[in-house]
Formats: C-alpha cells, sequence, structure tokens
C-alpha cells in the first residue's frame, strides 16, 4: 500500500529509534534600510507618512547622582581591596567609610 507523504512534517526513523519530526527554519526575507533619497521623495503633503519614515529623536536621561550607601559601599570595598581581600571586618570598613565620607 502507498503511504502518503505530508511535507511539513517528514519523520526519519532509524532502527530502534523513535520517530522525531524533522524542523525546517522558517523562510523569512531581509528587511533593507530607506535610504535618504528615499525618504526625501516622500511627499511633504503627507506628513504622517514622513512621520512615519523618520524615526524621533532619542534623549538619554542623565544617570542618576551616587548615593550616599554607594560611595560609602566602594569605599569600604576599597579597603577590602587594600588588605589583598583577606582578615580585617566589613562593619569596620564600612564604619570607617561612613566617618571618612562625614568628614570630608
Amino acid at each position: 500500500m502507498a503511504s502518503k507523504r505530508n511535507s511539513e512534517k517528514q519523520v526519519i526513523a532509524s532502527s530502534g529509534a523513535a520517530a522525531v519530526p524533522v524542523r525546517r527554519k522558517s523562510v523569512t526575507t531581509k528587511r533593507t534600510p530607506h535610504t535618504a533619497a528615499e525618504i526625501s521623495s516622500i511627499p511633504v503633503s503627507q506628513p504622517e507618512i514622513l512621520a512615519l519614515a523618520i524615526p524621533a529623536p532619542v534623549t538619554l536621561a542623565a544617570p542618576p547622582a551616587e548615593s550616599r550607601r554607594d560611595v560609602i559601599a566602594r569605599l569600604a570595598y576599597s579597603y577590602w581591596e587594600a588588605r589583598g581581600y583577606q582578615g580585617g571586618s566589613p562593619e569596620a570598613d564600612w564604619l570607617r567609610a561612613e566617618q571618612e565620607i562625614s568628614a570630608k
């Protein structure tokens, strides 16, 4: 009897192995960016199309100022680093860093 073949899901079976469907990569087309000449050729009478063709400028917010706690933590870490990452007390390093920052 002739077997029916399904082109979407082919099954490859070897001796003693479970049947596993073959996966195929999906076919997609490459997107090409618009050139400046193409964008400039859009009639100005269609501002909604022009607005879609030209991306809006991205504004970056200034990074937040470093908090006092972050400054103390970094200074306390530098004390531990200066000792060669050995010995000492994290609490003592923190207190020393707090005192130094407060003195400034």
